[in-house]
């Protein structure tokens, strides 16, 4: 059975995830989410990690007892059923093989911005082809290039942090600092959970650690701590952002709902207008490069689990070849770069090519972290029968709670994108139909890690 090298240690994890979640991920969200919760945006990404920190944990248990590249396909075909399996790891194709496009694409728009010169598609394809190189290279290889551009992106953001910080405590301004965290007259825990269920959007690619398990070279718990530490990182990282962008917000409120062109700028005009011009073209620096760079995580991350179901035969097995020297699924790589490349192509010479994109990444997300939580109940007390007061916990309670929350947040999703993921399903379960003879294997029997 082909095996992916095994070289990636706790730090490579945790800046992996951390590059495909994005350091600075809510900037583009906040003036949506102030509007939505009137001005509550603090506690809104506060309550949102909580929410996400149940999937996390469910990721964390699997990733323990089940350290596959298939991540939640192979949890549910263990848990619950290979067929479920297939199906949920075709729908998690849909946010891994998009994500990707849509980071790609926003990269080329934002170096478009920055120099208008240069077409937008021309700058997605440079982005593909000097990340998809770097994923060929393997983990280990690139890992130095990774870590540089996640520092840069840390480094950008603390200095916007401290230089809106020193403003904010040497003004005179009046501006309530409790407010980000209780809202105005206006504010209502339905309209939070209503922003609660946009931001959580910004947690996407934490999850991708777990397709890495198998290239885990310490303990056997390293990817679960990595998952946590990410979410917990990302967590402090973006309500200390949203929070200082509160306090220096200009606009209120009312003045954002009612002028909705502004909410997905409004960060950037916060930076421009009340901190410093050079810090603003600076974070645009950012946000572009960081966008390729979480672009390339989430190209690796589809290519593993392209190379788990070629492995398994339940995709074309060409995907499970693995590269001699790198060690890395080099055909699913490249699959999924020519993918990408076609996506961000089409969609760069179309006004809607990224809304549209965007919309088509949360169903397959939402969907397979509702079954990530059903396959812990399924692995851990129908399947291995734990026992004992603790086990409900662990095993009933918490994953339960973990769908109830994402339940909301996959009923928000706009209706076209809806359509796309029932059709992609059932474009999934007919090929599942079609190949029904071809696999009598026996996904389980067959399976070292069950």
């Amino acid at each position: 059975m082909q095996q992916l090298s095994k070289n990636m240690r706790f730090r490579d994890l945790v800046i992996l995830g951390l590059l495909f979640i994005g350091p600075a991920a809510p900037i583009g969200l906040f003036g949506v989410l102030d509007a939505i919760s009137d001005g509550a945006v603090a506690l809104v990404y506060i309550v949102a990690t909580l929410v996400m920190a149940f999937t996390a944990f469910s990721y964390a248990r699997m990733a323990n007892a089940l350290p596959h590249a298939g991540a939640v396909y192979a949890y549910c075909s263990i848990g619950i059923h290979p067929n479920a399996g297939f199906l949920v790891g075709w729908l998690l194709l849909l946010d891994y093989m998009f994500i990707p496009a849509v980071a790609y694409l926003f990269s080329g728009i934002s170096f478009n911005a920055l120099i208008p010169e240069v077409p937008i598609w021309v700058w997605t394809c440079v982005a593909v082809m000097l990340t998809t190189t770097l994923n060929l290279m393997g983990a280990k290889k690139s890992a130095k290039i990774t870590l540089i551009i996640l520092i840069f992106e840390i480094i950008v953001l603390l200095a916007v942090l401290a230089t809106g910080m020193w403003i904010i405590i040497t003004s005179e301004s009046s501006k309530d600092w409790l407010q980000p965290f209780v809202g105005g007259n206006l504010f209502s825990w339905g309209k939070l959970f209503n922003a609660v269920s946009i931001a959580v959007l910004s947690y996407l690619g934490f999850d991708a650690i777990a397709t890495f398990s198998e290239e885990n070279s310490g303990h056997h718990n390293l990817v679960s701590k990595a998952i946590m530490s990410c979410l917990i990182l990302a967590g402090c990282l973006f309500v200390v952002q949203i929070y200082v962008g509160a306090l220096l917000n200009p606009y209120s409120s009312d003045y954002l709902r009612s002028h909705p062109e502004l909410q997905g700028k409004a960060y950037y005009n916060i930076v421009n207008q009340e901190i410093n011009l050079w810090l603003g073209w600076a974070l645009s620096l950012m946000k572009a490069i960081g966008a390729s760079f979480a672009a390339m995580v989430g190209q690796a991350a589809a290519s593993r689990l392209l190379f788990s179901m070629g492995r398994d035969k339940r995709l074309p097995p060409v995907f499970a070849k693995v590269g001699e020297k790198s060690g890395v699924p080099t055909m699913a790589i490249l699959f999924a770069a020519l993918f990408n490349l076609c996506l961000v192509v089409i969609a760069a010479n179309n006004a809607k090519g990224l809304p549209t994109l965007v919309s088509f990444v949360d169903i397959g997300a939402l969907t397979a972290f509702i079954m990530l939580h059903l396959s812990v109940i399924g692995y851990f007390k129908l399947k291995k029968g734990s026992k004992g007061w603790l086990s409900w916990i662990l095993d009933i309670f918490m994953p339960i709670i973990g769908t109830v929350v994402l339940l909301p947040v996959l009923f928000h999703i706009d209706n076209d994108a809806k359509m796309v993921g029932i059709i992609w399903l059932a474009i999934g379960v007919i090929i599942l139909y079609l190949n029904k003879d071809r696999t009598q294997l026996r996904w389980l029997e067959k399976n070292k890690f069950d």
